[in-house]
């Protein structure tokens, strides 16, 4: 009734699916003690300096948060050996998508980005009425030659989850470089790392090389995962500090609220937590990649907190019935990929159920 009232971009808009909450999903199948194992978040929780670093300010709270977020960049700048003009808080990363569209896209400009991918880029792009150009991941990792073949001087963003999401594929430093260096210096690229805490045996992109070269790039980074803080929302970007000084102009001034500022600082401290988190998902990924070859299913390798496999039948149906089984995980349709699903990395006894209930639906 009210579609003229909207651009078309946001009249075919799909929305994205979140999962239902836990307790309702339990009150819905009548079962209890259900598992989450869908939406790659930290299985330990949140640090526990983290959590005391939030009581302590709760009685702050009739206080704006800080507009800048001056001490938690002072200590990001530091950490990372960045100038803190070069930092960007987001209210999530997803926030900082969003910053970046709106700042730099106007209506009818060119977006490049794989297929699959995180699902936000196309539905923030369409929302403000640019052009998407998808192209297809080879052997479930970028196709960086394919991409630049599709950027031309119409194309304004080059949008790059390095790892990938959902494949969990990882790019080479060096194999980034060179495809940002035969790029238009017009054409931004946004490279998200969302998942960077959890590669292991392999080297990660410096910032510092890129972001004071002539082309521009934009790194997008979260505490959602690694720091198992996705409740407060809290991500940022690195940028040069042109760049970040236009995405400020375009940000709410209180974005990033105080809870997740004071935790984050705290969690950056919390050496013990992060090397835990990574240590649990490392050894839950090796046990579980075990167990999934003596039950003979296909699963792809991953430099993530989570990874995809491959099914002989309809993911919805499997998916479907591990709900039944108390055990939620991620069916891949939504992506372009039927049979597959994608579980992240719980608690060993997480990890174990989802074996044994996985055996039972699949009658292996």
């Amino acid at each position: 009734m009210f579609e003229k009232l909207v651009s078309d971009g946001v009249a075919t808009l799909v929305p994205y699916p979140p999962g239902k909450p836990l307790d309702e999903l339990e009150r819905e199948l009548g079962i209890s003690g259900a598992i989450k194992l869908a939406s790659n978040e930290n299985p330990l929780g949140p640090s526990p300096v983290a959590q005391a670093a939030i009581l302590a300010a709760v009685p702050h709270l009739h206080r704006y948060p800080d507009g800048r977020g001056y001490y938690l960049k002072q200590k990001l700048a530091g950490s990372l050996g960045v100038d803190m003009a070069e930092l960007v808080l987001g209210n999530g990363s997803n926030e900082i998508i969003e910053l970046v569209v709106r700042t730099f896209l106007r209506p009818g400009m060119g977006t490049v980005f794989s297929y699959p991918t995180f699902l936000v880029y196309e539905k923030v792009v369409q929302g403000a009425g640019g052009t998407v150009t998808r192209v297809p991941l080879r052997k479930f990792r970028h196709d960086l030659n394919a991409m630049a073949r599709v950027v031309d001087g119409n194309t304004r963003l080059v949008f790059i989850d390095n790892p990938n999401n959902p494949s969990g594929t990882l790019l080479a430093p060096a194999d980034v470089k060179s495809f940002i260096e035969d790029l238009p210096e017009t054409a931004i690229v946004v490279l998200d790392e969302a998942y960077r805490d959890f590669v292991r045996g392999a080297d990660l992109l410096d910032p510092a090389e890129l972001l004071h070269g002539r082309h521009p790039v934009i790194f997008l980074r979260t505490f959602s995962k690694a720091y198992g803080l996705a409740g407060l929302r809290l991500g940022y970007g690195l940028a040069p500090a042109e760049l970040v000084d236009y995405l400020d102009r375009v940000r709410q001034p209180f974005n990033v609220n105080t809870l997740a500022q004071v935790a984050a600082m705290a969690a950056m401290d919390d050496d013990d937590f992060y090397r835990r988190t990574r240590e649990v998902v490392w050894s839950g990924l090796d046990w579980l990649w075990e167990k999934l070859d003596e039950i003979g299913l296909k699963y792809h390798h991953t430099q993530t907190n989570f990874f995809l496999i491959e099914l002989d039948r309809p993911a919805e149906e499997v998916t479907q019935a591990m709900l039944r089984e108390g055990v939620i995980i991620r069916s891949m349709k939504s992506y372009g990929l039927e049979k597959y699903i994608r579980i992240n990395i719980g608690l060993p006894e997480e990890n174990e159920r989802f074996v044994k209930s996985l055996r039972k639906v699949l009658g292996r």
